[in-house]
């Protein structure tokens, strides 16, 4: 859920570059390619699901709605495979020797699908709009390094203010962003689509806007039939270097990812994020050259509801107990055939300051000593408990793995909770619903570890649903925060995930892996570190 870097740096050091180009699914997949002709106006078709919320972008932080807003909004910055930061909208993001003052320069000519030109205006009024907690957006919380938050968006009570005195229009094409401390990673979160720029009008009519969203993206947006399609055109006005290759993306509602699969068989549908767990051992048979299979940046767990009566009070040994109880590496031989990795942290490989074992024999199996971890804790309360998961997409066959090893290990009985979607299982973790434990799955929004962290696990931030609360972590996520150059603050954070084993956040599961494939009808079909597709590379064939 879905990140850059300063001008300052010539490259991110250490970080480990993940291939983002399919084994299988490459630049020539499939026999008869070489006698197809490609029709630049062609339609690509994305198997997705109805998103959450309106189409604003700090307002997305699920998967449906994110893969939409980024096609139709570009931010600031990017980052490449390697993952070093490539300027978009931006000429330059350079900070002061404090990393406190950031200065943003834009390239000019930029416009909004509706002609309005991308001013600095354009991002000083979005951001200061949505942080504003009138306007119920839910990303809010990543403008609070900003000078000036506090009093927009105060933790208690009604702000004194409706703008953040740290954003400052210098001039039509820069403005300045104030930190309330130096962030010398800062540039990274630009990435993430609270700090893409909106229209005037959108700002006046949000409800209209975020049902027919007006981006400055490369694709348009063209129509959206609930819980069927939205539909988005590739704008021939775009100024940034990455050009739609084809005429506009199909983005197919799906309640099941086995419907998903059929169709794409069936060539039905061109792409897909995950294939089904049913499908796992069967995906490269049935697709050949076609089958996609890829890195990304991702990680599962399952986060306890810490509001609950059920652990509000917990032992932390409770926590370790049952992390210690499951066998994640059979779980991923045989569920996943291979096709997931056990996590031993919290922070998902491919980003700067990723470290192996933070979780240390916490998450490796030990049925025995889970037992007793248990039982010294003062047991789960009501000696059951179990696993919320959204039904439409491939989670059954693991939850269902993990629970059955709890319940055999522990004596606690386990199950599944489905929500029908994911748009329901969102609500409900917004809502503060959650009955036990829900899946928590997050993909990296920019490729440093304290995203994984700070963004997740701090106290009140948006991305902490489960109501997780440590000083400690804290303290160390603000002393990071406070570094002066980016490997500092990335080793302070590998200190911070390490105390995260005494306080149980979350239990680490797996790591995740790109397991899909593409039509008959495209080719080039890949997809980023983020494990989203790549979809203005995406070639279509002439029927």
């Amino acid at each position: 859920m879905r990140g850059a870097k300063s001008a300052k740096w010539v490259a991110m050091a250490g970080v480990v570059a993940l291939a983002a180009t399919a084994c299988g699914g490459g630049k020539d997949s499939g026999s008869d390619n070489a006698n197809k002709t490609v029709d630049p106006k062609g339609i690509v078709s994305y198997a997705n699901g109805e998103p959450q919320n309106p189409l604003q972008p700090a307002n997305t932080m699920e998967a449906y709605g994110s893969v939409v807003i980024n096609s139709l909004f570009t931010g600031l910055v990017s980052y490449d495979k390697a993952g070093n930061i490539v300027n978009e909208n931006a000429e330059s993001v350079t900070p002061d020797a404090n990393n406190k003052v950031w200065t943003v320069k834009l390239k000019a000519g930029w416009k909004f699908h509706n002609g309005d030109a991308v001013t600095a205006k354009s991002y000083v009024d979005a951001w200061n709009w949505a942080a504003n907690p009138a306007n119920g957006q839910q990303n809010s919380a990543w403008y609070r390094d900003i000078v000036g938050y506090e009093a927009v968006h105060p933790a208690k009570g009604k702000g004194t203010g409706t703008t953040m005195s740290g954003l400052k229009v210098v001039d039509e094409n820069t403005f300045t962003i104030t930190l309330t401390n130096g962030i010398p990673y800062y540039a990274y979160k630009l990435v993430y689509s609270p700090f893409y720029p909106l229209p005037a009008a959108a700002l006046k009519d949000p409800k209209t806007y975020g049902e027919k969203p007006v981006g400055n993206g490369p694709y348009k947006f063209t129509s959206w039939q609930r819980k069927k399609s939205i539909k988005v055109a590739a704008w021939a006005d775009y100024k940034g270097a990455k050009k739609p290759k084809n005429g506009g993306v199909d983005f197919k509602a799906y309640t099941t990812p086995t419907a998903a699969y059929n169709d794409l068989r069936s060539d039905n549908v061109d792409t897909m994020p995950l294939a089904p767990d049913s499908e796992l051992a069967n995906y490269k048979q049935d697709f050949g050259k076609r089958a996609i299979t890829s890195e990304f940046s991702a990680i599962n767990t399952m986060n306890p509801a810490f509001y609950t009566d059920q652990w509000k009070n917990i032992d932390v040994r409770v926590l370790q107990g049952l992390s210690m109880a499951i066998d994640r590496a059979t779980i991923a031989k045989t569920t996943f055939y291979g096709n997931r990795k056990p996590a031993t942290g919290w922070v998902a490989p491919g980003v700067k300051g990723y470290q192996e074992n933070a979780c240390g024999e916490v998450c490796t199996f030990n049925p025995e000593k889970a037992k007793k971890l248990i039982e010294a804790g003062g047991g789960v309360p009501g000696k059951a408990m179990t696993i919320q998961y959204n039904a439409d997409q491939p989670h059954k066959g693991w939850v269902t793995a993990v629970c059955n090893d709890i319940t055999k290990n522990t004596g606690v009985k386990c199950t599944g909770d489905p929500v029908t979607d994911f748009q329901a299982d969102t609500e409900i973790r917004d809502k503060k619903k959650v009955k036990s434990f829900y899946r928590s799955g997050w993909t990296l929004d920019y490729p440093f570890n304290g995203n994984f962290l700070a963004d997740l696990y701090g106290t009140g931030v948006d991305g902490n649903k489960g109501g997780f609360s440590d000083k400690k972590f804290d303290e160390l996520s603000k002393k990071a925060d406070q570094a002066k150059t980016i490997d500092e603050s990335a080793k302070l954070y590998q200190e911070a995930e390490k105390q995260l084993v005494n306080t149980m956040p979350g239990i680490p599961l797996f790591y995740n892996q790109i397991n899909s494939a593409h039509s008959n009808n495209v080719k080039s079909v890949e997809f980023d570190q983020a494990g989203d597709p790549i979809l203005s590379e995406v070639e279509v064939f002439k029927k």
